[in-house]
């Protein structure tokens, strides 16, 4: 019996220098060691550089790989959400970064430990991790703290939240899309959040990554990180209806502050709600 058709995304921004590799190490391990059908799509985010030449260079020898072109910036979690439009491609969506940090190997890996939950995530604090470099001593304290804002905030008991490399269901996907609204850094915890409240099951387990030299994230730590507390606020209040309408008239406010950290703003309700894909893909 062949394995479960599969989607995976990886969104881009500015990766020349680091994504030819990483696909082709992607589709080829797949070619080589999936039977069912695989869709690689790239979801290029306000590239700047040859980007989206190098992916459709490597498209050309791997069919399986084709790019969702956004010329104006919209943020990784942006680019994951409208990838993510695309869920009818596959049985399974999942998603890495385009660093290489996931190799295709502990990626596969997860769709084995899927059995009867609705998104497997992988994790770099669990026993059992393998962390071939891991990142450096402040990052690593500053993404504990991140982690104890969030799980006070919505007690998810979920030790790595931002591990780049998750796989839903499709049906997973399809109900909480319009729930997705966060498009900087903290999208992976609005995810993780719609899940829960939509009573789908999320099952964290050890995986094999690698710290890669050049990350953006580390580059503008401190922005990204008030970026992300400010999202992670904002998710909490979506899930508190009578405090978020009151607290409507600060909204101008907060698009001043996301302005000002150079972060994407989330989506309006009814922007989440727009189903319709951008036309720009191969």
């Amino acid at each position: 019996m062949p394995d479960p058709s599969l989607l995976l995304l990886i969104p881009a921004y500015n990766e020349e220098a680091r994504i030819e590799p990483v696909l082709r190490l992607y589709a080829d391990f797949f070619r080589r060691n999936y039977s069912g059908p695989f869709h690689l799509v790239v979801v290029l985010n306000g590239c700047r550089d040859n980007t989206l030449a190098v992916v459709r260079r490597v498209a050309q020898d791997f069919p399986s790989i084709s790019w969702l072109d956004f010329p104006a910036p919209i943020g990784k979690g942006g680019a994951l959400i409208e990838g993510l439009k695309l869920a009818a491609r596959g049985e399974l969506i999942g998603y890495v970064d385009a660093d290489g940090a996931t190799g295709p190997d502990a990626f596969l890996a997860l769709a084995r430990h899927l059995g009867d939950a609705d998104c497997v995530i992988g994790s770099r604090w669990l026993p059992g991790s393998v962390l071939v470099k891991a990142q450096p001593k402040f990052r690593q304290f500053v993404s504990r703290c991140f982690h104890l804002v969030v799980e006070t905030l919505f007690s998810m008991h979920i030790k790595d939240t931002q591990c780049p490399c998750k796989l839903l269901r499709r049906e997973a996907v399809e109900k909480i899309h319009s729930s997705l609204r966060i498009t900087d850094l903290s999208f992976d915890v609005n995810l993780l959040v719609a899940l829960k409240y939509a009573g789908f099951r999320v099952v964290e387990v050890p995986i094999a990554w690698t710290d890669i030299v050049g990350s953006k994230v580390t580059a503008s730590l401190f922005r990204n990180s008030l970026a992300m507390f400010l999202s992670v606020v904002r998710i909490r209040l979506i899930y508190w209806p009578w405090l978020y309408r009151l607290l409507r008239p600060l909204r101008p406010l907060e698009g001043w502050i996301y302005k000002k950290l150079r972060a994407p703003q989330p989506l309006s309700e009814a922007q989440a709600k727009n189903k319709k894909n951008d036309p720009s893909k191969a």
